[in-house]
């Protein structure tokens, strides 16, 4: 994908937390459990709309490159996705049963107002986005220890004239889910989840208006040694692992995205 200017990462922001958040002393069991459970999307995503919310423009252009359904993940380097697998004698049926179970969970969210009313939030509602997440962030904390079908971390919206359509929604994992632990809970023949990694933030202090975004963030430097060269920081991975599914979809083959 070429990068082009004013090109930034939305997560990159939050990096500067999760890094942050890496460095506090865990003094108990529930302590620990917390603090795996921040390192996932929904318990960071309220600090990241507070932070993004003073850069509209660069949260629009990586949020929209996020959610372009249309991008080849497969060689953007801040990009990794799983690789289908062969597929075992239950995977189509596990895979129908998630659909069922999703979509009577979510159809009545056609309404966006009730998804408001139920605990869901619109992610950044004041930026101009081509599909917006409503995230529940108590699923969210949840998602890191269980798998419900029936409540997805994310519910995607299309913006309309009389307010948002429902397309979709998204299942999250912690990072360090193994691909058994993500096959357990979405067959890996089925879907392809994926990360983001291999983040160069820029030099500590540096004004973000001033950033060269065409290099750091989503930009073109890639490895830990580039960004050591060009005085970043080196961010391998950022969140935990996503997965897209489009319940709505008549063709099978846009069901699960990617």
């Amino acid at each position: 994908m070429k990068v082009t200017p004013g090109k930034v990462i939305l997560l990159a922001f939050a990096a500067l937390l999760c890094v942050a958040k890496t460095d506090a002393q865990q003094s108990s069991k529930s302590s620990e459990a917390h603090e795996q459970s921040s390192d996932m999307q929904g318990m960071s995503m309220s600090d990241m709309q507070h932070e993004t919310e003073e850069y509209p423009e660069a949260a629009k252009s990586a949020n929209d490159a996020m959610s372009n359904m249309d991008m080849n993940m497969d060689w953007n380097p801040h990009m990794f996705m799983t690789e289908l697998q062969p597929k075992g004698p239950d995977d189509d049926r596990r895979a129908e049963e998630i659909l069922d179970i999703l979509r009577r969970s979510i159809t009545r969210y056609r309404d966006y107002k009730i998804a408001l009313a139920e605990g869901y939030q619109i992610f950044l509602p004041k930026v101009p986005q081509s599909v917006y997440h409503f995230t529940n962030y108590r699923f969210a904390f949840t998602a890191a220890f269980l798998f419900n079908p029936g409540h997805p971390t994310s519910l995607l919206y299309k913006k309309t004239a009389s307010g948002y359509e429902l397309i979709g929604a998204m299942f999250t994992a912690p990072k360090n889910a193994t691909e058994k632990q993500l096959n357990d809970r979405v067959p890996l023949s089925i879907a392809r989840w994926h990360e983001h990694v291999n983040f160069c933030m820029p030099p500590k202090g540096e004004p973000l208006a001033q950033v060269d975004w065409t290099r750091f963030g989503a930009g073109s430097i890639a490895t830990q040694e580039a960004c050591a060269q060009a005085g970043g920081r080196w961010v391998p991975q950022i969140f935990g692992w996503m997965v897209h599914v489009y319940p709505f979809e008549s063709d099978p083959n846009k069901v699960w995205a990617h």
